[in-house]
């Protein structure tokens, strides 16, 4: 008798056994994914911090070109009283040869605040009424009296270039919260970028996947994020697959290429980013009370209320590091107050008050409040001294100015360590940048001694190797 004999595919198999094998295979992708989930450089999976987080999320509100301590957080009544004077201490001003005038008092007055008592400057009338969230440090000290260095020392620790940016020590210290969006996004302002542009969000020698994610405040977060006309998703995904599986077998032979790592996993990150993303700066579908909150009805506030309004969404959507930027391009564009810093400080302050103030307020009554750290500062201050006589411009201090924390595990309604009597120096509990990344680090669930990556033989670190601590005094 003749035996049957079913009908063979082309592999070897019967059709019945290699359906059965594809429906598993098809149920395998999921768990295939999961697992390679765990070693993706910015998978949540297997990213344990290293003792409990305080926060979960990092809001960087960077003041590009330097605020003025003694005009915004540092009051100063000895400049009033010496007034037009010139300076006569020991104290090294006059950072780029630039003539050095006379003492100057702040024409800002400043007002205690809060049941703390904060005092903060009339710049700030709406951020002063969160004075009891903030925590104010007024002993900051940088290493580098220049914008590019400064910039860079104060977001990647180093005055040199080719280092990774806070944001990609977080993301590579704790992976990423979600997997339709970046874990590091950067807004910067419309007037441009700071001075050294993408070296501020770089990932230096770390692999390319960690980098900062530029986005744009107004239309498209991404340019060229939406599919192309005529294009299917079908025919889309199957492009992107095939294009994976070219650059997979590329990279067969050459492994240690983050950079095309990086391009791989950008080109999917990209696709399932094309609807989330687009969603989360649709500020349309946010109510006109929450848009006038953050001052979208102003022309004044609406870029960087618009930025404020998005890092909400960002945060919500499970962002870990945001980056916003007041302040592009140079001189009078930024916080660069070398010609007038009078009327160049009351310009920044009111493009950023109000939308600052209605981020805190937001994140209280979205319940995001505790799990977000807020970070506001520039790359260093300006000397209490003038630019010239009878002229109201101030010069580049970086031995003494003033930063602010407030959020998740922060200590609020109080001032941490002082400047001298005019705000030239830092000179009680003084904090180095290095410092204040310690503390990020830490309020983020991270040991800044613990965290190092491998390069040219050492184990880098974000703080270095100088000994730098954590400012104990601003954890709640």
């Amino acid at each position: 008798m003749n035996r049957f004999i079913p009908n063979r595919t082309p592999c070897g198999e019967t059709r019945r056994e290699f359906l059965w094998q594809v429906g598993g295979g098809f149920a395998g992708l999921a768990l295939a994914d999961l697992l390679q989930a765990e070693d993706r450089p910015t998978s949540s999976f297997g990213r344990t911090p290293h003792f409990p987080a305080r926060a979960k999320h990092c809001v960087f509100l960077f003041m590009n070109g330097g605020p003025s301590q003694v005009d915004t957080f540092d009051p100063k009544p000895e400049l009033a009283k010496y007034h037009g004077q010139p300076y006569r201490g020991d104290a090294k001003v006059g950072s780029n040869g630039r003539p050095i005038g006379h003492l100057m008092q702040s024409p800002f007055p400043f007002s205690r605040h809060g049941e703390s008592g904060l005092e903060i400057s009339s710049l700030f009338p709406k951020t002063a009424e969160h004075a009891d969230d903030l925590c104010v440090i007024r002993s900051m000290y940088a290493d580098t009296a220049a914008h590019a260095s400064g910039c860079l020392q104060m977001n990647t620790g180093h005055i040199f270039i080719g280092k990774p940016a806070l944001g990609s020590w977080l993301s590579y210290g704790l992976g990423t919260l979600n997997q339709n969006l970046p874990s590091f996004v950067v807004m910067t302002d419309p007037r441009g970028g700071p001075i050294g542009n993408a070296s501020n969000w770089s990932t230096g020698y770390m692999p390319a996947s960690y980098q900062g994610t530029l986005f744009r405040s107004t239309g498209s977060p991404l340019l060229d994020l939406a599919t192309p006309e005529g294009t299917t998703e079908r025919s889309q995904r199957r492009s992107l697959d095939l294009l994976r599986g070219l650059n997979e077998e590329h990279l067969k032979s050459r492994p240690e290429d983050t950079e095309l790592v990086a391009r791989i996993e950008s080109y999917e990150l990209a696709y399932r980013m094309q609807s989330q993303a687009a969603d989360v700066v649709d500020l349309a579908r946010e109510t006109a009370e929450t848009q006038a909150l953050y001052g979208l009805d102003n022309p004044q506030t609406a870029d960087f209320g618009r930025k404020c309004l998005i890092t909400r969404r960002l945060i919500e959507n499970g962002v870990r590091f945001i980056q916003l930027y007041s302040g592009g391009g140079h001189l009078e564009d930024t916080w660069d107050g070398h010609g007038d810093c009078i009327t160049n400080h009351k310009t920044h302050a009111a493009e950023t008050d109000q939308p600052i103030a209605a981020l805190i307020t937001d994140l209280k009554r979205s319940g995001l409040w505790n799990d977000t750290l807020l970070v506001w500062g520039g790359e260093f201050g300006r000397t209490p001294t003038s630019e010239g006589v009878d002229k109201p411009g101030r010069d580049h201090n970086w031995q003494g100015f003033s930063m602010w924390l407030a959020g998740g595990g922060v200590r609020g309604g109080q001032a941490i360590g002082a400047t001298d009597e005019f705000g030239f120096k830092a000179i009680a509990d003084r904090c180095h940048v290095s410092d204040l990344h310690a503390t990020i680090l830490h309020l983020m669930g991270i040991d800044h001694t613990r965290l190092s990556y491998p390069h040219l033989g050492l184990d880098q670190r974000l703080t270095g190797v100088e000994e730098r601590h954590v400012i104990t005094q601003a954890l709640a």
